[in-house]
């Protein structure tokens, strides 16, 4: 019988505040688990604008403790009554020392459990893209989280130019990887169907890639969507999102092509460690 698992990715626009933006996610949360979803991951930051265009502290306001603060734990009564394993991006502020945040997602497994987190690896810092002045490098990894779909892997956005991490979470044993992004037109676009697309066939898994829509009040820029599921062997799943409008996107992953994907293409057998020294020097 084959592992069929009904995913989703919403990219949305920005609401104006954050209890509204919440809303929207929990509505179209339970959209997706109407429509059979099993597993959804909402976009980078998502409850907030993309506050990293300006450098402002009053976006510090927006952190959150993981998962002691109140947006975990309204996601796993969302993942409890909807059944879905969630992936949030949020804002998060250390436990252990006020003043040091990173840029975070909380993986909740379908029945409310808090499985962990993943925090954002690579973190730019150019115009419009003002990552230092809000987040630590993250310091936990690539972890991969054994869920009720499979095993699942995080990668945050700009972590996606470097193949480093997404081969890691391969080697992890991730099924599933999500990449929550939001970034605006420009110099990147052209490599939105390509990166994504690249860390699935060099690892023979699938990865789910969310970027937002709308132009929001803090750049110039809009977000150009173009959200999309993609599977081991570099194929869309289904149409990709909108470049412009709000979109729910829920998608059908058949999990045994990542076995029949592998055995054909033997990229983990066939590698080097032994050879790579140079690659891991700074």
């Amino acid at each position: 019988m084959a592992r069929i698992v009904r995913a989703a990715l919403l990219q949305a626009e920005w609401t104006g505040d954050k209890d509204s933006m919440i809303e929207k996610h929990e509505k179209y949360a339970r959209e997706a688990a109407k429509q059979g979803a099993k597993v959804m991951c909402f976009q980078e930051l998502f409850y907030g604008p993309y506050f990293c265009q300006v450098q402002d502290p009053q976006y510090f306001s927006y952190t959150e403790h993981i998962p002691d603060g109140p947006t975990t734990k309204r996601m796993q009564e969302l993942a409890r009554e909807t059944g879905m394993v969630l992936i949030v991006p949020m804002y998060e502020e250390d436990d252990q020392t006020t003043g040091i945040y990173y840029n975070t997602a909380a993986v909740i497994d379908a029945d409310g459990s808090y499985l962990g987190k993943y925090r954002k690896t690579h973190i730019p810092h150019v115009k419009g893209f003002w990552e230092k002045y809000y987040f630590r490098p993250g310091n936990m990894g690539y972890p991969v989280f054994d869920t009720a779909v499979g095993k699942v892997g995080v990668y945050i956005c700009y972590d996606r130019h470097f193949p480093e991490g997404a081969r890691a979470l391969g080697l992890n044993g991730a099924e599933l990887v999500f990449i929550p992004s939001a970034t605006s037109r420009g110099l990147s676009e052209y490599l939105w169907r390509v990166e994504q697309v690249s860390h699935a066939l060099a690892n023979g898994y699938y990865v789910g890639t969310i970027n937002r829509v709308g132009i929001e009040p803090l750049g110039d820029d809009d977000f150009y969507g173009q959200s999309y599921f993609v599977d081991p062997r570099g194929q869309f799943v289904g149409d990709v999102g909108d470049p412009h409008d709000e979109e729910l996107i829920v998608r059908d992953l058949d999990l045994d092509q990542i076995e029949e994907v592998r055995q054909t293409w033997q990229f983990f057998r066939d590698r080097r460690p032994d050879a790579y020294d140079d690659l891991v020097r700074p």
